[in-house]
């Protein structure tokens, strides 16, 4: 195991415990994630949304239909523009997901040791006796004793909501299960999830790939989250498909780990993705319970020393329903916390919970009180002995500038960058400041008209931990005289004190390419 670096070495005096905690600016450095949909789709909402610490927009076309989302985006931009709040959109894809198609709408209950008929006629009514589904090979794909799992939006483990089933015989293209506890379904699809079976559906659906080349492409689209990754073919195959579509050759792919052949494949799903997505809805079915953490610290571990953002799902579902977490729930964010992981991902507690702002609110608390218990010292030591020697010439610089951050304890990192490697590279080592990110435009053409880089790679930083992007005037080029370096670096300093990062007399350590030179240096502001 590598978790030894998570908690402070010094014990922590119990009174301090219930001290309250100070204000800031950022709620975290923990990113979160949060899914937009019918409980999250206002603009007051959004916007409360985004003040309360959302970076990231993830739109879940699992469900809803393109009009919809794109209505929920608009109010997105309207509440960015009345917050001044930067925000990324993440597209969730389908994927090879099986679902029930409850057509009616209807609550459906199933009582224990009935059976229940799984057919792939989707022209039949979903009722207590049979549940049509979107997927005729399930037949062959499973045998006698198999387990299956459904539920509304993801299988959520609670006994009244979800179904667990077990295959007792296979009659042509139909599957005939024993219901193994009571539960009601409730809605218009539920997900299916047969456990550690090989389901044999593209992990790009002609149906994504509708939606990536037409809603993705309209909105330029910042992240894609490619559900059910098995292979690292899959990303390759869906790199090559964004890369036919204009802008979307920048989109980063986000491989989403959901089953025991995207874990076995882990390792070159991780060198092939721009980041991972642990999604411990299934994952959580087709893995025993007692090895889900085990999983979760070895993959958080991999993505840290890769320096590729990782993050969890599913940690707090009871606020969907409920105002306050789980005293489990809570333990359980500030573990990912310490695990290392870059963001939270809300999915139901956003997209149909009754307090989808709160549920942010309360997730960015415990985040930023676990980040005062992480243990930076050892978690740097441990990265730089994994990285080796010789370094390369980038992370040496940005290993340099985290280093003497916190020697001369700092209250940010600035960092200047165009590509946004080098902030990333920073924000790989964990400092325990603010990374701001001033990220500078360049000019670019296809031969047909002229336009600006940056967007792109500001808005993507929002997903990393403790990196905060802010996008340069573009009259002030990458390649620039020292003299517009330092008018940049006045416009990141004053950003810096307005926002109450930085105050009189505190030190600031800024990372910069000056000429062919990449240069660390540490300034100790004035009054």
């Amino acid at each position: 195991m590598h978790s030894n670096h998570l908690l402070l070495e010094e014990p922590i005096r119990m009174a301090t415990i219930l001290e309250p905690s100070k204000a800031s600016f950022f709620p975290a450095m923990t990113k979160i994630v949060g899914t937009l949909g019918p409980r999250s789709k206002s603009v007051e909402v959004i916007s409360s949304c985004l003040k309360t610490g959302m970076s990231v927009a993830r739109f879940d076309f699992s469900w809803g239909d393109a009009e919809s989302h794109q209505e929920t985006l608009e109010n997105l931009k309207t509440a960015i523009k009345s917050t001044k709040k930067l925000c990324a959109v993440m597209l969730d894809t389908v994927g090879a997901e099986m679902q029930v198609v409850n057509k009616r709408e209807t609550s459906i209950t199933l009582k224990l040791e009935d059976k229940v008929i799984l057919t792939p006629d989707q022209g039949q009514e979903a009722t207590s006796d049979v549940l049509p589904i979107n997927f005729a090979g399930l037949a062959k794909a499973v045998k006698k004793g198999d387990t299956i799992f459904v539920g509304q939006y993801l299988f959520t483990g609670s006994e009244t909501t979800s179904v667990w089933l077990e295959v007792d015989e296979v009659e042509g293209d139909d599957v005939v299960c024993v219901i193994k506890n009571s539960a009601t379904l409730a809605g218009s699809l539920f997900t299916l999830h047969a456990s550690q079976i090989r389901i044999d559906l593209p992990t790009l659906s002609e149906k994504d790939k509708e939606v990536i080349s037409t809603w993705g492409v309209k909105n330029k689209i910042d992240f894609l989250s490619l559900s059910y990754t098995r292979h690292a073919e899959d990303v390759r195959e869906a790199r090559e498909f964004l890369s036919k579509h204009g802008d979307l050759s920048q989109t980063q792919i986000f491989a989403k780990i959901e089953n025991v052949e995207g874990l076995t494949h882990f390792d070159e799903i991780l060198q092939e993705a721009d980041g991972i997505i642990l999604s411990r809805g299934n994952l959580g079915i087709d893995l025993p319970p007692e090895k889900v953490f085990l999983f979760q610290k070895s993959a958080v571990y991999k993505c840290n020393m890769a320096g590729k953002p990782a993050v969890v799902t599913r940690v707090v579902d009871s606020m969907t329903d409920n105002l306050r977490p789980t005293r489990a729930e809570a333990t359980d964010v500030a573990n990912a916390v310490l695990d290392g992981c870059d963001a939270i991902l809300l999915g139901a507690e956003t997209l149909r919970g009754l307090y989808p702002v709160e549920t942010i609110s309360t997730v960015g608390k415990i985040c930023s009180e676990a980040e005062k218990v992480f243990n930076q010292d050892q978690y740097f030591k441990r990265t730089v002995k994994f990285v080796g020697e010789p370094m390369t010439h980038l992370e040496s610089i940005a290993s340099s500038a985290v280093r003497a951050a916190l020697k001369v304890k700092a209250s940010v990192i600035i960092c200047f960058t165009s590509s946004g490697r080098a902030a990333r590279l920073i924000a790989k080592y964990r400092p325990t400041m603010p990374v701001l990110s001033v990220v500078i435009p360049r000019l670019k053409t296809n031969q047909l008209k002229w336009s600006f880089s940056g967007a792109f790679e500001a808005r993507q930083s929002l997903i990393v931990r403790g990196l905060f992007p802010l996008l340069a005037d573009p009259r002030h080029p990458a390649g620039s005289t020292n003299a517009t370096n330092e008018s940049v670096l006045k416009v990141a300093l004053d950003h810096g004190k307005a926002s109450g990062v930085i105050k009189s007399h505190d030190r600031v350590v800024v990372c910069q390419k000056v000429g062919d030179a990449s240069v660390v240096k540490i300034i100790e502001l004035e009054d």
